[in-house]
C-alpha cells in the first residue's frame, strides 16, 4: 500500500482510512502495519527502516485495527502499549517522535489512547448533538465492558455492554439514574439517542 504515488517505503499512516471506515484493503494495511517493518518493541515506526517511532500513529492504527473489526488481535498490542506507557518508564503521556521529538510527552495526543477504546473497540460514532453509533467488539471470552462517567452528547452517562447468547446488551444508565438498554444484533451499528 503506498501512501503517496512514488513512495517505496513503508509509513505508519497508512491505517489512517481504517479510522474512517474505508475497509477496501483492511487485511493488508494490518498486515503492513503490525509487521516487524513497522512494529518495534517501541511501537509503530513512522516509516519502515528508520530509527523514528511515534505514538500519534500508533495510536490511530490501533483505532482503526479495532474499528475494522480485529479486537482479538489487536488487543495483545493495546495491552503492550498500555504496560509500556501507562505504567512504565514514561508515564502518562503519549510520546512524540524518538529520536527526533526526544520523547516529549504529548498531552493532547494522549486523548488519540482513549479514541483508540471509544471509537475502536465501542465503535462510538456522533450522530448528532444527543445521538452516537455504537457497534462494540467485545474481545472473545470477555463477558462484559464498560465506560463509566461519559461526559459527551450532552449528557453524563455510563454505557456497560454485555454478551448475551441473542446477541448484545447495550446498557445506558444517565447521570439522572434513567436507564436506557438497547439488544445490539453484532451486525450494523445501532443509533443510541439519550
Amino acid at each position: 500500500m503506498c501512501y503517496y504515488a512514488g513512495n517505496t517505503k513503508l509509513r505508519s499512516w497508512i491505517g489512517i482510512p481504517l479510522t474512517m471506515g474505508i475497509f477496501d484493503r483492511k487485511e493488508q494495511t494490518l498486515k503492513a502495519l503490525f509487521s516487524p517493518y513497522l512494529w518495534t518493541k517501541n511501537g509503530m515506526l513512522s516509516e519502515a527502516g528508520s530509527a523514528t517511532f511515534w505514538d500519534r500513529s500508533l495510536l490511530y492504527a490501533l483505532r482503526g485495527a479495532f474499528y475494522a473489526g480485529n479486537t482479538d488481535s489487536m488487543m495483545k498490542y493495546l495491552h503492550e502499549y498500555s504496560t509500556k506507557r501507562l505504567v512504565g518508564e514514561h508515564v502518562p503521556y503519549a510520546i512524540e517522535a524518538w529520536p527526533e521529538g526526544n520523547q516529549r510527552h504529548l498531552a493532547a495526543e494522549s486523548g488519540l489512547y482513549c479514541r483508540a477504546v471509544t471509537e475502536g473497540l465501542f465503535g462510538i460514532r456522533p450522530a448528532g448533538f444527543n445521538k452516537f453509533l455504537a457497534q462494540p467488539l467485545l474481545p472473545a471470552g470477555w463477558k462484559q465492558v464498560a465506560l463509566k462517567n461519559m461526559h459527551a452528547f450532552q449528557q453524563v452517562f455510563d454505557m456497560t455492554v454485555t454478551r448475551r447468547k441473542n446477541g448484545h446488551m447495550i446498557t445506558i444508565r444517565l447521570e439522572n439514574k434513567k436507564t436506557k438498554q438497547w439488544m445490539w444484533d453484532g451486525k450494523n451499528p445501532l443509533e443510541i439517542v439519550l
